[in-house]
């Protein structure tokens, strides 16, 4: 029964243009930099890879979603380029694909501060599986999904088009804060009528706290701690979300804790809790988001692995900064 409901509500969704879609969301923000803003493209210098699996409201079956990408710095160009793919399956219904390029323009404003401005364009996907919908007038009182829907199955259960977005981001030795939008020119991803893609905005910040005092590694295996305290803020459409929290970065370990709600602070949603591991070339990470809403009992909450590998820089003729930010 609880997929049945949780199936109608997606149809409703797909259907009737006043159901606004919302963006999948991530709780390992920065292990996943390109799709929080493209201005962090080529954002660590050297080229790195990353790919993130998340697992919503699984005893529910509801939201599976993976992204992979890819980004590096080019001196040529001033600036860093990154490409992600993305697909978010919406339980066995409804599926959600896209490819995006991003180019991220690097602006050196004082000796210690830098700007960077990005755009970012990208092709989508809505595909439907109509043979998964289940409607109203299936339902017997007694025996449950017995009837064949009256429901007009849609000429076209796919659609594709193009999609834009930008984001800025200033940065110093230890902080940084940034602001991003997607879906610009509000695409329409509808099947049976005109649905306009609500625009999402994003805006992060975050900086850095050494608390060694010599600044340097305390023995021989454990880096300096740092602790690194971070929020951001999404809206799209009627649906928002604060999040706040911090990392304890102590090489090679990071431990992170966020908390999630709605900006209004009467509706929480999750505790976040992460581990991981960062070596010089590879780390892994697995966050648990502890569900805390009226959906705690039957959801499951979720759970996200993310895998990044940091490739070797290339030869540069001079020395370019990374921007210090989380690396989950």
């Amino acid at each position: 029964m609880k997929k049945t409901i949780l199936l109608l509500l997606i149809a409703v969704a797909a259907f009737f243009n006043e159901a606004k879609a919302q963006d999948p969301h991530f709780s390992q923000f920065y292990a996943n930099p390109l799709y929080i803003n493209p201005a962090l493209a080529g954002s660590n210098i050297c080229p790195r890879a990353s790919i993130v699996y998340r697992n919503q409201w699984p005893t529910l079956g509801a939201f599976k979603t993976f992204t992979a990408a890819y980004d590096q710095y080019f001196e040529a160009l001033s600036g860093g380029i990154g490409i992600m793919v993305m697909n978010d399956r919406q339980s066995e219904t409804f599926n959600s694909s896209s490819a995006s390029l991003m180019y991220s323009l690097r602006l050196k404003l004082t000796r210690t501060i830098n700007l960077n401005l990005a755009l970012s364009a990208a092709i989508a996907n809505r595909s439907l599986d109509w043979s998964n919908l289940t409607f109203g007038d299936m339902i017997d009182p007694r025996y449950g999904f017995i009837y064949n829907t009256q429901a007009q199955r849609p000429e076209n259960l796919s659609h594709t088009f193009a999609d834009f977005g930008a984001g800025a981001l200033v940065y110093g030795d230890n902080w940084f804060g940034g602001l991003s939008f997607s879906h610009l020119t509000q695409p329409d991803d509808g099947f049976i009528s005109y649905n306009r893609l609500p625009l999402k905005t994003t805006i992060h910040g975050g900086m850095k706290l050494n608390l060694s005092r010599d600044k340097r590694r305390t023995n021989a295996f454990f880096g300096a701690p740092v602790i690194s305290p971070n929020i951001i803020y999404h809206n799209q459409g009627k649906f928002n979300d604060l999040n706040y929290g911090l990392y304890l970065d102590w090489s090679p370990f990071i431990v992170g804790a966020w908390f999630r709600q709605a900006i209004s602070f009467d509706n929480a949603d999750a505790f976040i809790f992460m581990v991981g591991i960062q070596q010089e070339t590879f780390k892994v990470g697995y966050s648990y988001d502890l569900t805390v809403s009226s959906l705690s009992n039957v959801s499951g909450g979720a759970h996200e692995i993310t895998l990044g590998y940091q490739f070797n820089c290339p030869e540069k003729r001079k020395v370019i900064k990374a921007i210090d930010c989380p690396s989950f």
